[in-house]
């Protein structure tokens, strides 16, 4: 292939010259519209998936296919956040539909189960465009000091050096060679229940939380380090507290949850990157915004200037960076709150999968105002718990001859 080739996704040979030709569906699909006749049945995701197999960029060994979803943030950021700084009322607008248009994303992926780099996308571009902000528009005012600069910058690395950990291997269980089901004379001839954690209930044979259906548990009489899960998706029989994630169709060792924002799944392996990050990202944007807040509202203390802050729209470049850090402002709020969703299951030994398998099934107690619900199976007090937390990972996971077979 050259560099303006690519391989279609029928498996035709193609070429970028042809992207805005040669359509058969959405010629179709014009006809249709032109003579007032509904279009038939996936017209529009057929059409929806010829756009997004098109949009490519030369590349040295043939067209490199650009991923859809990573277009409106580097696009929409900018010019939202530009518009809010024209004035308060178009700030307040831009501030309060940003956020409600996010969460409506993630309800329609996460209702369609589908994978996505939107919000990763959002996240690291959040990032680089405020840091751009901050070196272009605050720090020429000469109120920040050159070592507040590293301080900051030192912080954003440590976050995203943590965030590439986070994104690595979350503890995926190996798959059979071939996908081919094991035969299953090595686990017990008993009655099996419907469950996905090894939490005490009822069964239920649908799918929860990223959970496969139709799998099995071994009876509940068996020793608590020897309960195992098999999984129909994936063929294998799965450790306690491992779980199927329907995002990524992979069983995951002590799965947390799968997270949009690294679109991974965190589980043994990345759960403690998956912390620090968020800690590190907490650390380095009150910090970011507290500098911000002392250079644009000169003699307020930062959470006075939040709201009161006269003199913010004076001037374009003010407007711009306090309408950043209401932006920052709004995005640390969220990510505070699942740092300390995070850190209360983890001083209860619970996993965001199994609270809500635990709700579901009701059998879980509700502690601090619903806040972590102990399912008091892996409770072990608080030091226990995040002593256990602190060795997740820390040495591979043994092999029992149920695995091998």
């Amino acid at each position: 292939l050259c560099c303006c080739e690519y391989v279609d996704r029928r498996g035709q040979r193609s070429h970028l010259a042809a992207c805005c030709c040669d359509c058969q569906e959405l010629d179709e699909g014009c006809d249709r519209w032109l003579a007032c006749k509904s279009l038939p049945p996936g017209a529009l995701e057929s059409i929806a998936d010829t756009i997004a197999d098109r949009l490519r960029v030369p590349w040295f060994s043939g067209a490199v296919k650009i991923n859809v979803s990573l277009v409106p943030p580097l696009v929409l950021l900018p010019v939202l956040l530009h518009v809010a700084a024209l004035h308060f009322l178009l700030g307040l607008l831009v501030l309060t539909s940003l956020p409600v248009v996010v969460l409506w994303y993630y309800y329609l992926t996460h209702r369609r189960k589908e994978r996505t780099l939107f919000f990763l996308s959002l996240g690291l571009f959040s990032l680089g465009y405020m840091y751009y902000v901050f070196l272009q528009e605050v720090v020429p005012r000469g109120h920040v000091q050159h070592s507040q600069v590293v301080a900051l910058t030192c912080g954003l690395i440590l976050m995203l050096a943590a965030l590439s950990r986070a994104k690595k291997d979350p503890g995926y269980l190996p798959i059979p060679k071939g996908n081919e089901k094991p035969s299953h004379q090595g686990l017990p001839n008993r009655n099996v229940r419907g469950s996905s954690s090894g939490l005490h209930g009822a069964a239920s044979s649908r799918a929860v939380n990223g959970e496969a259906k139709g799998y099995s548990r071994m009876a509940a009489d068996e020793p608590e380090g020897v309960k195992k899960d098999w999984c129909t998706k994936c063929h294998l029989v799965r450790p306690a507290r491992a779980g199927h994630c329907r995002l990524c169709g992979r069983c995951v060792r002590r799965l947390d949850h799968h997270c949009v924002w690294i679109n991974s799944c965190v589980g043994e392996q990345n759960h403690q990157a998956f912390i620090l990050a968020l800690s590190f990202f907490m650390i380095t944007s009150v910090y970011g915004i507290t500098l911000t807040l002392h250079t644009v509202c000169r003699g307020r203390t930062p959470f006075v200037a939040l709201f009161y802050c006269p003199g913010a729209y004076s001037d374009y470049s003010s407007a711009l960076s306090f309408t950043c850090v209401w932006y920052c402002a709004i995005v640390t709020a969220g990510m505070g709150y699942i740092l300390l969703i995070q850190l209360l299951n983890i001083s209860y030994n619970v996993t965001e999968r199994e609270a809500r398998l635990a709700l579901r099934d009701n059998t879980g107690r509700r502690l601090l105002g619903g806040l972590v619900i102990d399912t008091g199976q892996y409770n072990r007090g608080f030091l226990c718990n995040w002593g256990h937390f602190l060795s997740l990972g820390s040495s591979p996971p043994q092999r029992s001859a149920e695995d091998i077979v």
